[in-house]
């Protein structure tokens, strides 16, 4: 059982993130739940790499003094798997938001989907989703999109390592990606159904891998709480 002055110097979390839970609700969550359990009114407790709320996976919560090497993990290479739907779009890219525009998809072969894959492969400039937190302005573009403004917004240069398609079932297409920071894999899907001259939308994500942090080794929120307890 870890102590206080474990927190306080520093622990490296590796936490399963829930579906539908924010990143910043996980990191409020276990640090309300540190605080109860030493009775304490403060401790540093910050995630590195924020998850979507449709997204599951792993989560690298740093406590105390490990919160100094939260720039360090975020700079590090991911995984994640999930599935793409091809024949459609939403504004942002996955569920959150409705179907906006439907596709034809008779054209569509295997082969085309698996060689699809490769110009992806390296640095490739890729642009964000309207639907994501980076700020412009002092805004995030969430708000802008939500309020239905329009906004410039610029490509950003990425590193996609592999790009691996691993089952495909009629219309969902399950892959593998290892990337870099600053990667959207919601836009990726988004470019995935344009190079195959239709549309797609990202349907199901997990972050598998952060570095050498694996999702194998994290606990849900609750298996923490009852480890924090006993």
């Amino acid at each position: 059982m870890k102590t206080l002055d474990d927190y306080l110097n520093g622990q490296v979390l590796l936490i399963d993130k829930p579906l539908h839970w924010t990143s910043f609700q996980a990191v409020n969550k276990l640090r309300w739940e540190i605080r109860q359990a030493f009775n304490i009114k403060k401790i540093k407790v910050g995630h590195a790499g924020t998850l979507d709320p449709l997204a599951t996976g792993l989560l690298v919560i740093c406590t105390g003094k490990m919160t100094k090497q939260i720039d360090t993990f975020q700079g590090q290479i991911k995984e994640y798997t999930g599935t793409i739907v091809l024949g459609s779009t939403t504004p942002s890219y996955d569920l959150e938001t409705e179907i906006n525009e439907t596709f034809p998809t008779d054209h569509i072969t295997p082969k085309m989907i698996h060689e699809a894959t490769k110009p992806f492969i390296g640095d490739i400039q890729q642009y964000p989703p309207v639907f994501s937190a980076i700020k412009k302005d002092g805004k995030r573009l969430y708000e802008f999109a939500r309020a239905g403004v329009a906004v410039d917004i610029k490509p950003r240069t990425i590193h996609i390592a592999k790009f691996e398609i691993t089952n495909i079932s009629d219309l969902n297409v399950e892959f593998r990606v290892v990337c870099s920071k600053g990667t959207y894999i919601r836009s990726l899907a988004n470019d995935f159904g344009k190079a195959l001259q239709s549309g797609a939308h990202l349907s199901v994500l997990r972050r598998t891998k952060i570095g050498d942090f694996n999702v194998a080794d994290s606990l849900s929120p609750e298996q923490f709480i009852a480890q924090l307890k006993d």
